[in-house]
């Protein structure tokens, strides 16, 4: 620690920034992917048809399939297709245990569809770093109080913070790095602050547990219901009488004008005088996210049973948050700005890791340096490569293996995610091994070529996978630029030097 306080900061910033810096940039790439989670999802899976079907259509059809294929099942659920999610899935069972097949919204047949994690693996990893989950959300939240304290620290050591947001030297090595650095999280500020503490408060009864523990004797369920959440308890006996299920189509229309656009439904105890029909709103009508509330019939009668209840103040306060972070409101421009405000925090993070080393290059890569020094410092040089380039060649390594991975491979999806922990161990191998310029010119040109090829790959039938080949071209071009300034900058100190040999020889 340092003798005055911003120095002290200083300090704090430099080694929390490093230490934990390169996993927030893990969490801060996966979660810009995952902006895109479902587009994602609609390119990994190409047997999915985009079709202009109607909800009511589709419902229909999936009534008809589910009637004729699983008539005893004791719940079912019908996924609708959507603006982001053309497909149409029904399921019977539970989440955890039930089992689903992917439809043709135009004919109702089932398709076979490849499994895959698609783009949810980004946003799972986003939370949880694909650690168990109660693990993974700990160690993400504690994370998230790491960068917070970043941003604090950064705030304080930077006194001239707004005149640095308008200063910009391309060309100076250390200070341009530190430019940047300074001026994409100035730029950011309030999207950084808001992201972070967000974040934390999605888990909040995971992390500060202690006031639903006084009040509820720990239930979260009990909690929940005074919210004016609670779920109606069907009869049992109800459920085990027979019983004729009312067209749903006219309840989709009411739920519609009451809810806005929809996800789907599901139905409990079909065909029976027990059957409840509980329709759901697609995320995003307003910012607080309104996850969990739905309007419930009666599902022999249409009588409506439960309608959506009114939020508390300090519960809407929350589901506010948790929509700021999520970002299902305002559509594709909210989710296109979110996705812009990702990739500058992400180039911010690995501006203040490759700042570290360029600062620190000379001082620990002299012959007169402590051996124990240039080890650390090969170390964060070696972290920096594996943890930015490595894991960006992951990400796309992913994308690849979604269609290059035989569709009739078992646990396919396990395989999937193989293939992305495979190529960013062999990413960080590949750093250990090479000089760090090297080492980032090959990687980040591979990502970019792999990014720029992803068209080949084909399905660009529709709108939304095209957009996903676009976007993958865009920043494969911007990779391809960085490798191509890396290797630039790497060479001409190399010709200054043979220049100079040759002037001294002569």
């Amino acid at each position: 620690m340092k003798n005055t306080f911003t120095q002290s900061m200083a300090w704090l910033h430099t080694w929390a920034g490093l230490i934990f810096g390169w996993l927030l940039f893990a969490i801060f790439v996966t979660g810009t992917l995952a902006v895109f989670d479902k587009e994602l999802n609609h390119w990994m899976q190409p047997e999915i048809p985009t079709s202009e079907v109607s909800q009511a259509d589709a419902a229909r059809r999936a009534i008809a399939y589910l009637q004729t294929h699983e008539p005893k099942a004791g719940n079912w659920g019908v996924s609708l297709p959507g603006e982001r999610s053309p497909g149409l899935r029904v399921s019977t069972g539970d989440r955890r245990h039930g089992h689903s097949v992917q439809l043709d919204p135009v004919s109702g047949e089932a398709i076979e569809v490849r499994p895959s994690v698609g783009g949810n693996f980004f946003f799972r990893f986003h939370f949880t770093l694909d650690l168990p989950r109660n693990w993974g959300i700990f160690v993400v939240g504690a994370l998230a109080l790491v960068m917070l304290a970043a941003l604090v620290t950064g705030i304080v050591i930077h006194k001239k913070i707004f005149k640095e947001f308008f200063t910009f030297r391309p060309g100076k090595g250390q200070r341009s790095w530190l430019d940047f650095h300074n001026a994409s999280a100035v730029l950011l500020l309030p999207f950084h602050l808001m992201i972070t503490y967000t974040g934390l408060v999605i888990f909040m009864l995971i992390y500060i547990p202690a006031g639903v523990d006084a009040l509820f004797e720990g239930d979260n369920r009990a909690y929940f219901q005074t919210q004016g959440n609670a779920r109606l308890e069907q009869s049992r006996g109800l459920a085990k009488q027979p019983g004729e299920l009312v067209d749903v189509v006219p309840l989709l229309a009411q739920a519609e004008a009451r809810l806005g656009p929809l996800s789907g439904f599901s139905v409990s105890h079909p065909n029976t005088a027990g059957a409840r029909i509980e329709i759901r709103p697609e995320l995003g009508n307003r910012i607080a996210l309104s996850k969990g509330q739905a309007m419930v019939f009666d599902g022999t009668t249409g009588e409506l049973l439960s309608d959506v209840a009114d939020w508390r103040p300090a519960p809407l306060t929350q589901r506010v948050m948790v929509g700021l972070h999520f970002a299902q409101f305002g559509g594709y421009p909210m989710r296109w700005l979110y996705f812009v405000c990702g990739l500058v925090s992400c180039l911010m993070i690995a501006s203040g890791l490759v700042l570290f080393c360029v600062k620190r290059g000379r001082k620990y890569t002299t012959a007169t340096a402590d051996a124990s020094a240039r080890r650390w410092y090969r170390l964060a040089e070696v972290c920096n490569v594996g943890f930015i380039s490595g894991l960006l060649l992951a990400c796309v390594a992913l994308l690849w293996a979604s269609r290059l991975l035989p569709a009739e491979l078992a646990l396919r999806q396990d395989w999937e995610v193989r293939a992305f922990f495979g190529v960013w161990l062999l990413a960080l191998l590949h750093a250990g091994l090479r000089p760090a310029r090297r080492a980032w010119v090959e990687q980040l040109g591979l990502t970019a070529l792999l990014c720029c090829s992803l068209g080949l790959l084909g399905s660009l039938a529709d709108s939304m996978r095209l957009a996903v080949v676009i976007t993958a071209l865009v920043l494969g071009a911007g990779l391809g630029l960085t490798a191509w300034r890396v290797h630039h900058h790497e060479a001409t100190p190399r010709a200054a030097r043979a220049s100079a040999r040759g002037e001294a020889t002569a």
